[in-house]
């Protein structure tokens, strides 16, 4: 990396690398290494690894201060939203990261914008920067204000009165292999005045119940209850 764009990208960031050669791992993916004959290029795997560990130490440690008393498993599902790739993408987009990748040719096409590479080396800098200043807080002080703005966003899609099945679909999408569905619980009175009750379930878990002048009204209410189970009160 330039001396120029080790700059740009540390006034982003808000830190400077005593070791500049840890953020140039960071930034390097495996198909730029795999293209380099008899040079000695390590990819940023490694360091990936590590800040995996320090995104989730830090994220937790964040939120168990933050929401004190919030149950374990609440606890978990804003953990979740926080980490996915979806969102460290967007935390990657954010500060410009895509233009730094040191990508094989393979990659150059739509490498920098694709949201696994930029999970990835979102991650790598992490522990770049963990190894660099030794202290956990200085991953903090770069990753909380992203933290807080995610919560907020999360937090307001609430407020308005809105497709809450959607809603909840996307948040239920976040975590692979998670399975949404509705059953219904019973229905009541005439066939003019019937009501519905449906429970909505995520595996084999019920996450919220509803009731309604019709099925599609009571799934819609059990959707907007299963939601506080993602976010906190």
């Amino acid at each position: 990396m330039s001396a120029e764009n080790m700059q740009q990208l540390e006034s982003c960031i808000g830190y400077a690398f005593k070791d500049a050669s840890l953020l140039d791992t960071a930034l390097t993916h495996t198909s730029f290494v795999n293209e380099q004959r008899g040079g000695r290029v390590e990819s940023n795997e490694r360091l990936e690894f590590l800040g995996d560990s320090v995104l989730s130490l830090t994220v937790c440690k964040y939120l168990y201060h933050a929401y004190p008393g919030l149950p374990e498993g609440r606890l978990t599902v804003l953990r979740k939203n926080l980490v996915c790739q979806r969102v460290l993408a967007d935390y990657a987009t954010e500060i410009g990261l895509g233009r730094y990748l040191r990508l094989g040719r393979g990659e150059e096409k739509d490498g920098r914008e694709k949201p696994k590479l930029l999970e990835d080396a979102f991650e790598a800098l992490l522990g770049a920067m963990y190894l660099d200043s030794g202290a956990l807080f200085r991953v903090e002080e770069f990753l909380i204000p992203f933290l807080r703005r995610e919560l907020s966003k999360m937090q307001a899609e609430l407020i308005p009165l809105e497709d809450y099945k959607t809603l909840l679909q996307q948040y239920v999408q976040q975590t692979p292999g998670e399975e949404l569905r509705y059953e219904k619980i019973s229905e009541e009175g005439p066939d003019n005045a019937k009501i519905f009750s449906v429970r909505v379930l995520v595996n084999s878990n019920e996450f919220g119940r509803g009731r309604g002048s019709s099925k599609k009204e009571a799934e819609q209410n059990a959707a907007r209850e299963a939601l506080k189970r993602y976010l906190p009160k």
